[in-house]
């Protein structure tokens, strides 16, 4: 497997941490099919090998990290994760403004970008707004940003913006978000048919060790791709609030493929739109079947729906209407941040991208058939 050997990157993670108990070994079922899917599919350019090679190298020193942590302190085992809002749904709906909403309450504890990307040391509260990296992470997004404009117009995150689950999953090489960064259909079919609890109790441990000395321990997390496995979310986090955003799939599926093919961009010099279109359209459909399926089952009363017309067009009111439905109080001040936070980022900030089905070899005919069900079931405003 060349740079993505798997040996290789386990004996460098041991001699650059100093440690070498990696926690639960079932990590390494997701890392063996990842690796030989990024050397084998994703046709990576060197650069793009490299940064990738790094990406599975960092996490697997976090997990050292995070192991021995927990080996010197076992009292972050007593940390319980109490009822999470979890945002979630088809991408593209309006997750980054509802997390971002959420988190100006100071009563929620949101995942941050850069403590995802590096939680250990675990934050304390005195020192939260200060550590030294958020200026890591906020140099990471804006090199990011600066290499494809695109990508800033479509994701306009910085270090402390709430982020999804994809560093805390991916710390257990089972997560969606890799083909975001690479062609490795192997390893989405691997991933489609894996056992998600391990990693989300990988999830749990890590939130633990975050609120462990920086509460509040009432979290804010969003994840689109984990509507695939709602049922292993829940039997983590049984008592979870969930809210599903919901938009038109004919507005989502090109959105989601020029995201994708931006960031692609930053590591492949390939890339076959159609393919990207095909897969798109399979795997949402699938997700939205399989989300639909675990409601289904546990009932209505945990979840909530938002659409993206009403949010963007009431957001404050929407969010309301989320804390009503949980039983959450929405005081003056958190609304006024609400708003303050509404005001400094508007819709577009940076110019609306252009997309269409077509440009990713799509019909609109086989979008409306593959998710009919689901605007069946929901009525979500037909765009196109």
């Amino acid at each position: 497997m060349g740079a993505f050997a798997v040996p290789a990157l386990l004996d460098e993670a041991r001699r650059a941490i100093g440690l070498d108990d990696f926690g639960d070994p079932t990590f390494r079922d997701g890392l063996e099919v990842l690796a030989g899917a990024l050397a084998g599919e994703a046709r990576l350019r060197e650069g793009g090998r490299e940064a990738l090679r790094g990406q599975l190298l960092g996490y697997l020193c976090e997990r050292l990290r995070i192991e021995d942590w927990y080996r010197r302190h076992p009292e972050i085992g007593a940390q319980e994760v109490h009822a999470p809002l979890f945002v979630t749904g088809l991408p593209r709906t309006g997750t980054t403004v509802l997390s971002n909403l959420l988190a100006q309450d100071p009563a929620t504890r949101s995942l941050r970008f850069w403590e995802s990307q590096q939680p250990t040391p675990p934050p304390e509260a005195a020192t939260y707004e200060t550590d030294p990296r958020i200026a890591t992470a906020d140099a990471v997004l804006a090199g990011m940003k600066q290499a494809s404009p695109l990508l800033a117009q479509m994701h306009d995150d910085v270090g402390a913006s709430p982020t999804e689950n994809q560093d805390l999953l991916g710390q257990h090489f089972r997560t969606e978000h890799f083909e975001g960064q690479g062609h490795v259909p192997s390893y989405v079919r691997w991933w489609l048919g894996c056992d998600m609890v391990p990693a989300y109790r990988h999830h749990h441990r890590v939130l633990a060790l975050l609120q462990w000395r920086c509460p509040p321990t009432r979290w804010n997390l969003k994840s689109p791709p984990d509507l695939c496995h709602l049922d292993a979310f829940l039997a983590v986090y049984p008592d979870a609030r969930i809210v599903w955003t919901h938009r038109d799939p004919a507005r989502v599926l090109p959105s989601v493929c020029t995201l994708i093919g931006a960031v692609r961009a930053l590591l492949s010099d390939w890339l076959d739109r159609e393919a990207l279109g095909r897969g798109q359209l399979a795997f949402w459909s699938e997700a939205v079947r399989r989300g639909l399926a675990v409601r289904h089952r546990v009932g209505d009363e945990r979840f909530v729906d938002v659409f993206m017309d009403d949010l963007v067009a009431r957001p404050i009111e929407t969010v309301a209407r989320i804390y009503d439905r949980f039983g959450l109080v929405l005081d003056a001040a958190t609304e006024r941040r609400m708003r303050a936070w509404l005001a400094a980022n508007p819709q577009h900030k940076h110019g609306a991208p252009r997309y269409a089905l077509e440009q990713f070899g799509l019909e609109l005919g086989d979008v409306r058939d593959a998710f009919r069900d689901y605007t069946s079931r929901f009525p979500v405003r037909l765009e196109a």
